[in-house]
């Protein structure tokens, strides 16, 4: 009798040390630690569709909300669907951002990084992707020569058919490739000077990116920090800086 129940003390000890060695070589769900953790990359959604609703921001911001400077149209105004009748009623849309030299300049790095893999660096469809079947329009072609500003600023912001919603660019900068694209079908004043090369090669930083931007993490934050005078001086400026 003794015998048997020391072996199936064994048995049992012997079953309980399998189960826990298991446990750990499995990797169970809830033995973990910091170095186990949800990580979401630039430009992730966490949704299957980045225009929905229920789409939740990687930068923690509330979905749909408007930035302190500002915005051309809401979320609340016009949806994210990129539906050819959402697009067209963007297109009464006013071009804030005068098509300067500087704008220009500034749409160019935005254009060559973001857009001239499809649309070609001459914006005349013969991008990078041409060989894999990937067609995109040629944006010289009388039909957008005739789209108003807009129009293309809400295709950028909505996306359609096989074009992705280009929101990584900032807003106001999406302005800034308007006034791009205008300079390549030749629409601007004649010294406008329009370069049709990459800024630089894939790597490079410094001024061959556009650079920060009054929405981007890099805005200085603005702040206010009260000066007191001891006695009779002249108070600061509402809004002032120290």
């Amino acid at each position: 009798m003794n015998s048997r129940r020391s072996l199936a003390r064994r048995s049992l000890a012997r079953a309980a040390t399998i189960a826990v060695a298991s446990l750990f070589a499995g990797g169970c769900s809830w033995l973990t630690d910091f170095r186990q953790q949800p990580s979401i990359q630039p430009w992730q959604s966490l949704d299957q569709l980045a225009w929905s609703d229920t789409t939740t921001p990687f930068r923690a911001n509330p979905q749909g909300s408007v930035s302190t400077l500002g915005t051309a149209l809401a979320a609340y105004q016009v949806s994210y669907r990129p539906l050819p009748p959402v697009i067209d009623s963007m297109a009464g849309v006013r071009n804030p951002v005068a098509p300067t030299q500087a704008s220009v300049d500034r749409g160019w790095k935005h254009f060559q990084i973001n857009c001239s893999v499809c649309h070609g660096v001459n914006g005349d469809g013969a991008g990078l992707v041409q060989p894999f079947y990937l067609v995109a329009p040629s944006l010289l072609l009388p039909l957008t020569q005739d789209r108003t500003d807009g129009y293309l600023w809400g295709m950028m912001r909505n996306g359609r058919g096989l074009m992705p919603s280009m929101n990584r660019i900032d807003e106001e900068d999406r302005w800034h490739v308007v006034n791009y694209v205008r300079a390549l079908q030749g629409k601007l004043a004649a010294d406008i000077v329009v370069r049709r090369e990459a800024a630089g090669l894939p790597g490079v930083t410094g001024d061959a990116l556009p650079g920060a931007t009054r929405l981007g993490p890099t805005r200085p934050s603005v702040h206010v920090k009260p000066t007191f005078t001891p006695t009779g001086g002249t108070p600061p400026a509402p809004g002032g800086h120290e």
